[in-house]
């Protein structure tokens, strides 16, 4: 496929009931880290760096609308972390033009801004949870 826009991608997590549920009517943005640790190995005899690739990790960074309708993303939110369960793992998909990122992650935080004007918006981290590499598909 050729260069295309974000222009239907779709973001489903995990209510705290284990329910995915499709929030990205609420997203007006969504950015997707990757990344490795890398361990630096070079002698001294070497003229250039050698590294060793080490832990992989991911992070999804969401910002939206407040919407507390049912099934959307303040439910999804609101309870990142059940005290009486201590369930806080959730299933993240990310969809885009049949390409699919999928993660199994903690939500780091969930923030709510009311802006001069009146505006109520959100913003969330999840993070990788379960020692899983985060992958395409």
């Amino acid at each position: 496929m050729a260069k295309e826009s974000g222009i239907g991608m779709t973001v489903t997590i995990d209510e705290s009931d284990g329910n995915g549920r499709d929030i990205s009517a609420d997203i007006t943005s969504a950015q997707i880290n990757t990344s490795q640790g890398l361990q630096d190995i070079t002698g001294l005899g070497s003229a250039a760096m050698e590294r060793l690739g080490l832990l992989r990790d991911g992070e999804l960074q969401l910002t939206g609308v407040f919407n507390d309708a049912s099934n959307v993303s303040h439910e999804v939110f609101k309870d990142y972390y059940t005290p009486v369960t201590g369930t806080f793992g959730r299933t993240v998909a990310v969809a885009i033009s049949g390409q699919t990122w999928s993660a199994e992650m903690v939500i780091e935080n969930y923030n709510l801004n009311r802006g001069a004007d009146g505006s109520l918006v959100w913003s969330a981290t999840l993070r990788v949870c379960n020692g899983t590499t985060p992958s395409w598909s």
